[in-house]
């Protein structure tokens, strides 16, 4: 149990103290090699979920500043057990003890102790007195917090909350190999319970390695977000289309519009190394495209004047509306940052919008909930260009969204997908 505590505490600190992204914080080796790998990851993931619970817990019984991120850190993971998971108390409590033999801090064992004990003994009364604070309640920082309560006044809760849920794994059946139906047969004759979900998705539950499911190594299907599936198909491609996908790695949406037609598809991503990511990805599922490694900003470098019938801006966002995925990017975003993705995404609508033929469409995606880089930004979009006219869109009814905006789907929903915005744009 400490080896696992210990380990998440560190992933925690790393995200928290030194800014690193979750994923890189458990590609770490000392992580990559474990053999409690799976828990570590279940305890990290869990503790940034509900971190601020968790710190507010700490700081509230602390009797003194716990300037010490390790500690602070060690204390998150096992009051994450404790709250949020069956893990036996006394397992919990003990393996936390004497996790604190590797911080090198002579009273960290008597201080997490004395917080975890304290804890278990007025539970109650602790939760009752941190209630009324938003960050406690909601585990967001509080800036997060007052922005969706401005953007969703009447919702917030509600979405907030969804927010912290435990995402399904959601797969696309790549249509060039298999039907949807013919997919989900597999998996049953494989004993693996699975339910469609949209026109290509099937939610495979409890999740497993994906590598494990029958298709993988074959190309049958891709990992994606159910919502993002809805971006390929607003384009309505057709074979012999010239097409652009812009900001494309890690891949999903770029093979998701080979699949859909036979295409000129150019994909564009500023970082080569997560480029070829996405050539793997084309390549296991059996499919093509031409990869550029550039700022698509900067058309220069790359466009040769030949304009497309479609374009896929998936603009770089605060990912607000994948943080049941992506929890560390609730504690690695600063409010400032709205400013800056959404200075960033007017540059690429601006630079591609000249890249688009006369009645071409694009589609402008982010994985946000704020309306400050969705429906605030596409409104000052169209103010800019009088060409552009922006199209209505229709989703399947079961999906929770209002002008193109996804909201993230709670537990249970018929529709289980996460935050995303699609505004699509015609040119006339």
């Amino acid at each position: 149990m400490e080896h696992a505590q210990r380990l998440a505490a560190h992933v925690v600190q790393s995200v928290c103290a030194d800014g690193r992204s979750l994923t890189t914080a458990l590609a770490a080796g000392s992580v990559a090699r474990s053999p409690q790998r799976a828990l570590v990851h279940e305890l990290a993931y869990g503790t940034l979920r509900f971190l601020g619970q968790l710190r507010t817990i700490v700081r509230t019984l602390a009797d003194r500043p716990t300037t010490h991120d390790s500690i602070e850190a060690l204390l998150c993971v096992a009051l994450y057990q404790l709250l949020h998971t069956t893990a036996p108390t006394h397992a919990v409590v003990d393996g936390a003890v004497r996790a604190t033999a590797g911080l090198k801090r002579s009273w960290a064992r008597g201080f997490t102790n004395a917080i975890l004990r304290k804890f278990l003994r007025g539970r109650d009364t602790v939760l009752a007195t941190i209630a009324h604070d938003p960050v406690a309640r909601f585990s967001y920082p509080r800036w997060w917090i007052d922005r969706v309560k401005v953007d969703y006044a009447q919702r917030y809760e509600t979405i907030l909350d969804a927010g912290n849920a435990r995402p399904p794994l959601t797969l696309r059946v790549n249509r060039r190999a298999m039907a949807q139906d013919r997919y989900l047969e597999v998996l049953t004759a494989h004993g693996i319970d699975a339910r469609a979900i949209g026109d290509a998705g099937v939610i495979v539950s409890p999740a497993r390695p994906v590598a494990e499911l029958p298709g993988y190594a074959e190309g049958a299907f891709s990992v994606q977000d159910a919502g993002a599936q809805y971006a390929a198909p607003l384009l309505r491609v057709e074979d012999g289309m010239r097409v652009l996908d812009a900001c494309a790695a890690p891949g999903g949406k770029t093979t998701h519009l080979a699949e859909l037609a036979s295409i000129d598809l150019v994909a564009i991503d500023i970082d080569s190394s997560r480029l070829e990511r996405v050539h793997q990805n084309l390549s296991r599922l059996g499919l093509a495209a031409r990869l550029v490694a550039a700022d698509v900003a900067d058309t220069s470098a790359w466009w040769d004047g030949q304009q497309f019938d479609r374009i896929l801006i998936d603009a770089p966002c605060t990912a607000s509306g994948v943080v049941r995925r992506h929890p560390d990017a609730k504690w690695l975003r600063r409010e400032n940052d709205v400013i800056a993705f959404t200075e960033q995404q007017r540059k690429l609508l601006d630079a591609l919008w000249p890249c688009l033929a006369r009645g071409g469409r694009m589609l402008y995606a982010t994985c946000s909930i704020f309306r400050a880089e969705n429906g605030n930004n596409v409104d000052a979009f169209c103010e800019r260009f009088s060409d552009a006219q922006r199209e209505s869109i229709t989703l399947s009814s079961e999906v929770d969204a209002e002008d193109g905006q996804l909201l993230p789907a709670g537990p249970g929903a018929e529709h289980n997908h996460d935050g995303f915005f699609y505004a699509l744009l015609h040119k006339r």
